[in-house]
């Protein structure tokens, strides 16, 4: 079957194409210039943005697949969480989209989809498993009995870790997104030599905390530390809390096997010190790391072969979307 999935949950517009759960096309129309100016992402100027390149993307992703409209089987696109305008562009164009086309539409859950991008590549994986996804808008830590269960076993309690690295490139005075900045900063800089604490070591529980990382950078900037130093530093602790909070709860349910999604699951030392960790691991490929239209249609893709029951025509945006609640 052959699946179109778009995402539109914020900034990044995703149109990707998949057959038969091959990645045919996967292509992204970012908007990092457009919202650089504001350090952070402005959601009346995303929504305007994603309907401006939409058709585009699509007949280009299609052309990409080798595929017209009509070898279709099914159209999807990301329901929530998100930002409601984005969101409402992408959902309302692939239901329009499927109507017009006679078309089942299947509305995908974001974090599901991030959880199906890691598995594209991944031979033989299924549930049990946990599931850390680590992005700009998520960190939450799930236990996976099975596909459409999820149990929350630990969230942020304030920034995400991506908001976090965000944040504090703003602080030094780094580009946006401030993933990348950090991480190419953090080469040049010593981990140790800048004294920040890796939030809620030796709490219960598997919840995180990025915010203190924020304040700590500010006051670590005004007593003259380096940058190169402040933002290895920065790198190393929000790496330490990630894993030693993901290697906590293996312990503690007897899973093994971890996926690991996200933009942030991007970060070379994330991913040396999850390869050290001793854990079974997945991560997504470069291309479907952060927000894409290809693990939509994946998640879509998944979901119908379980489930062959289309969504239907008037369900609407959920920016506030409890992952346990899509299954």
């Amino acid at each position: 079957m052959a699946v179109l999935g778009i995402e539109t949950s914020c900034d990044d517009t995703g149109v990707g194409v998949v057959a038969d759960g091959e990645v045919r096309a996967n292509l992204v129309a970012p908007q990092t210039l457009l919202h650089a100016r504001y350090g952070g992402v402005v959601p009346e100027l995303a929504s305007r943005e994603h309907t401006a390149v939409l058709d585009r993307l699509v007949e280009q992703a299609l052309a990409q697949a080798g595929l017209e409209l009509r070898d279709l089987d099914l159209v999807a696109a990301t329901r929530g969480p998100g930002l409601v305008g984005p969101l409402l562009v992408g959902l309302s164009y692939a239901k329009a989209l499927a109507w017009g086309l006679g078309l089942p539409f299947v509305g995908v859950h974001h974090l599901e989809g991030h959880i199906h991008g890691a598995l594209a590549a991944a031979e033989g994986w299924a549930p049990p498993f946990l599931v850390l996804i680590a992005s700009g808008g998520h960190t939450h830590l799930y236990d996976v009995p099975a596909w459409g269960e999820y149990r929350l076993l630990g969230a942020t309690r304030d920034d995400a870790a991506g908001e976090a690295f965000d944040k504090v490139a703003r602080t030094l005075g780094l580009g946006y997104p401030g993933g990348p900045e950090i991480e190419r900063l953090a080469r040049e800089g010593d981990p140790q030599a800048v004294p920040f604490s890796v939030p809620m070591r030796g709490r219960a529980g598997y919840d995180f905390s990025f915010s203190g990382l924020k304040t700590a950078a500010v006051r670590f900037v005004q007593e003259g530390y380096a940058p190169t130093d402040i933002a290895a530093g920065f790198q190393r602790v929000v790496v330490a809390s990630l894993v030693g909070t993901l290697e906590r709860a293996a312990r503690a349910t007897g899973r093994r096997r971890v996926v690991v999604a996200g933009g942030v699951a991007a970060n070379r030392a994330l991913r040396g010190a999850l390869a050290a960790s001793g854990l079974e691991v997945v991560l997504p490929s470069p291309g479907l790391t952060s927000d894409n239209g290809a693990m939509i249609a994946l998640a879509a893709e998944s979901r119908w072969r379980r489930v062959p029951e289309p969504d239907p025509f008037d369900v609407t945006a959920e920016p506030y979307w409890p992952l346990g609640e899509a299954g």
